[in-house]
């Protein structure tokens, strides 16, 4: 009888989002099996909302004159304060990021075939590098969907939906699986190398975000309530960065049929980007492409207008221009009931003022008050009560931790003793110390992107020496 072939080692990852996906799709084209376990109902993650885009820089889709080699400044400019500790750490993990995000969107155009040829520039950047496409498609979803599409036609690929992991496997030292529960409750457990791309824990308001950032008790969120996982991570030895490095963004939306709900839907950023303004109490008050973080603390600077939950009343202006310019976002969020068109006249009297002089700095007449130097599709220059608008309000809002595990440029998860964990990858917004104090718009899908190959890469490698 000729020998029986030993069994294919399953490579394990914990998380749908793009983080998981990316991965998933790396290890399948190095033909490794692929186990995708998911605790919600439905695939994607967060990653499926995410509706400003990916940022990259040098690409195809940016104008041949631009030198965009800003994009690693831009971000350890905006991690601000967080890159005085673990200095040299940090600037290997942005460096990869950075300089890998050229070819994250090339593997995404040119081998997934998704849209990415409109480029526009978000708040604390210094040129236009997120990427999204021309069409009426999402970004987040658009490569969620064709990413997950593509898994689900390869045999080697199996994804289970609620299904929650409830420990992480560990034999001398080394991650050897994760025992996991689906719905009917019964324990089960997988073997394998273990990439986890299981999110943060910007929803897990009563757990660890209670834990590590007390002060944002009550604040609204753009993430379902869950728990965090990072725990499962630290109980095999994980080491933990930048937990208390929350991101609250300036713009959820505060839905008029439910304003006192907890959870939000994102204004995405690119709606400023585009040439859109925010209004506070009738008038502009600060620069709308500085950082989130700095936009988010001249709003809470201000009593709030609610306490349950806690947010504030400021309007989201765009111009006719604007529309055009992010047609799809608008038509959907229209749709939903979150903005709508109206004219200058229903903003208040002092709005117009505001919006005058921010057409005169878009015209080029006047300097802006507040710094704003792109103004992008903004093309109303003589604004009257009955000038049309598109408007909604918006509220600071829980939305990405920066924080999580620490992992390397090769996505190894780290020990307390700084050596990476045998059999642990992580990747995506569970882990930490990529963005330090701030996200940059677009940095979220491109991590996942990059980090996510690069986690799929390396546990192919794992396996293959494995075999050997």
């Amino acid at each position: 009888m000729p020998p029986s072939t030993p069994p294919q080692t399953t490579a394990i990852i914990v998380g749908s989002g793009l983080a998981g996906l990316s991965a998933a799709s790396q290890l399948v084209a190095h033909n490794v099996p692929v186990r995708l376990l998911e605790r919600a109902a439905k695939p994607g993650g967060n990653s499926i909302k995410a509706s400003s885009g990916i940022n990259g820089a040098p690409t195809k889709y940016q104008p041949p004159s631009l030198h965009d080699d800003a994009f690693y400044s831009d971000t350890v400019h905006s991690a601000g304060k967080a890159m005085l500790s673990s200095t040299t750490h940090r600037e290997k993990l942005i460096s990869t990021l950075t300089n890998s995000s050229k070819d994250a969107v090339e593997w995404l155009v040119e081998k997934k075939g998704i849209d990415l040829s409109v480029v526009a520039i978000l708040g604390g950047h210094t040129y236009p590098r997120t990427h999204r496409g021309a069409g009426q498609t999402p970004p987040g979803f658009a490569i969620v969907n064709t990413l997950l599409t593509s898994l689900k036609q390869s045999s080697i690929f199996h994804l289970q939906t609620s299904c929650t992991v409830t420990k992480v496997l560990q034999s001398e030292h080394r991650v050897t699986g994760v025992e996991y529960a689906c719905e009917d409750g019964k324990k089960e457990e997988v073997h394998g190398p273990v990439i986890f791309a299981a999110g943060g824990f910007g929803g897990d308001a009563e757990g660890l975000l209670a834990k590590y950032r007390p002060d944002l008790k009550g604040y609204p969120s753009t993430n379902d309530p869950r728990p965090g996982t990072q725990p499962l991570l630290t109980a095999v030895g994980a080491q933990l960065i930048d937990m208390e490095l929350v991101q609250v963004h300036p713009t959820g939306f505060v839905d008029p049929a439910n304003p006192s709900s907890p959870l939000k839907f994102l204004a995405a950023e690119v709606l400023r980007g585009e040439g859109g303004l925010l209004l506070l109490n009738g008038k502009r008050f600060f620069d709308e492409l500085e950082t989130r973080e700095n936009v988010t603390k001249v709003i809470t600077a201000t009593p709030p207008t609610s306490t349950s939950p806690k947010q504030w009343t400021v309007q989201l202006v765009l111009d006719e221009g604007v529309y055009k310019a992010a047609k799809s976002h608008i038509d959907f969020y229209i749709f939903k009931g979150l903005m709508k068109k109206t004219t200058i006249s229903e903003l208040g009297t002092e709005a117009l003022a505001s919006i005058q002089q921010y057409a005169d700095a878009a015209a080029g007449k006047e300097k802006d008050p507040f710094g704003r130097s792109s103004f992008a599709n903004w093309t109303l220059t003589s604004p009257t009560p009955d000038s049309t608008v598109y408007v909604g309000t918006v509220t600071p809002v829980v939305h990405f931790t920066m924080g999580g595990v620490l992992i390397n440029e090769k996505a190894e998860v780290i020990r307390q003793d700084d050596g990476p964990i045998e059999g642990l990858w992580g990747a995506g917004e569970v882990t930490g110390g990529v963005h330090g104090g701030n996200r940059l718009g677009g940095s979220s899908l491109l991590e996942c992107v990059v980090y996510g190959r690069i986690a799929g890469d390396q546990v192919a490698q794992y396996v293959d020496s494995h075999k050997k």
